[in-house]
């Protein structure tokens, strides 16, 4: 039997820049980067309408057991989808030229405490 099709919503992002982007999410898959093990979220994107390209978030290991020693619990995860988006918006409202640079963006201790923050937490 046949997988069923997987409806993706696209959504729209108001971005401090000025840009208005739309945004799916895509995937949440494992990986590893300098040699961390993690999972890499991949939302596509869009400023144009036009054109999507894929734009890939990492949440290392480590940066969920932080979390979860700050939160003084398990960190789920949700809690982890929800900071990648969070990093997803911060790289809306602050990266110059997005399109251009597709960067990899990662979750980490130079942005863990503003992530958390934007979610209350």
């Amino acid at each position: 039997m046949a997988k069923p099709e997987v409806v993706r919503r696209i959504k729209s992002y108001s971005s401090e820049s000025g840009f208005v982007y739309q945004y799916q999410f895509h995937d949440a898959i494992p990986a590893e980067r300098t040699g961390e093990p993690g999972n890499e979220y991949i939302y596509y994107v869009s400023a144009d309408r036009k054109t999507m390209f894929p734009l890939k978030i990492f949440v290392g290991r480590s940066t969920r057991e932080d979390c979860a020693r700050r939160l003084g619990r398990t960190f789920t995860g949700t809690e982890e989808y929800a900071l990648a988006k969070m990093r997803l918006f911060q790289a809306f409202d602050e990266e110059e030229d997005l399109v251009a640079k597709k960067p990899e963006l990662v979750v980490d201790g130079s942005n863990i405490e503003t992530l958390l923050a934007r979610l209350d937490l």
